[in-house]
């Protein structure tokens, strides 16, 4: 059952936020990553797409916090599923977002259409459906557009998510933030702050630099 909602999209330190939540014991955390580990899951988030019913609280039964997509873009559903969970709002001024996001996530997602394995290939189809058709409505190239649908995110989740259970984060301030709102001690560890969009790049498979190379020439 989720008790902690991360509201904010990918790139504004959600992979900070849930190793963060998982360390003051609001694990196991539930992002994109858990959907392949979980049989059936992609073919539940499609139906969330299409709008169909949804049993959340089953979705989510043996979770106590999500952050980022595919969760993210199904914040007014959670709202309403999950009373009693606060949510964590991570924020970053939205063209350093933009110019993240696209050199990453946006960019890979568009790349994952043309793994050679075919698995991976139809797996990703859900996240790019999710991220660059449903949220970001096929326009990621666009800046104006997709800094719009940012700032349109974050205003709907303060608009319908109630003051008292909703954090405005920024990873950088570390620990004391977060564990004042959730109620937690301070753990005496460093807060796990990551350069994400390094990692993200160093983790590139090899087929996918030589398509950008490829593009390059």
């Amino acid at each position: 059952m989720l008790e902690v909602i991360g509201a904010g999209f990918g790139r504004t330190g959600t992979h900070s936020l849930g190793l963060a939540l998982e360390k003051l014991g609001f694990g196991p955390c539930y992002s994109l990553p858990e959907v392949a580990k979980n049989p059936g899951h992609t073919e539940i988030w499609k139906n969330a797409i299409d709008g169909k019913d949804m049993d959340w609280e089953n979705l989510f039964k043996s979770y106590k916090s999500s952050v980022e997509w595919p969760a993210a873009s199904f914040i007014g559903d959670l709202v309403q599923n999950f009373p009693e969970a606060r949510f964590v709002l991570t924020q970053r001024e939205p063209e350093s977002w933009y110019e993240s996001a696209c050199k990453t996530i946006f960019e890979g997602l568009e790349l994952s259409a043309h793994n050679p394995d075919p698995i991976k290939r139809e797996r990703s189809g859900m996240s790019r459906r999710l991220i660059l058709e449903h949220t970001i409505e096929g326009k990621y190239w666009n800046k104006e557009h997709t800094i719009a649908i940012y700032v349109e995110h974050i205003q709907h989740v303060v608009e319908i998510v109630p003051q008292k259970r909703l954090l405005h984060f920024d990873v950088k301030d570390g620990w004391e933030p977060l564990c004042e709102f959730l109620q937690k001690p301070i753990p005496q560890e460093t807060f796990p702050w990551l350069n994400e969009r390094k990692e993200f790049m160093a983790s590139e498979p090899d087929w996918a630099r030589k398509i950008k190379e490829d593009k390059r020439r």
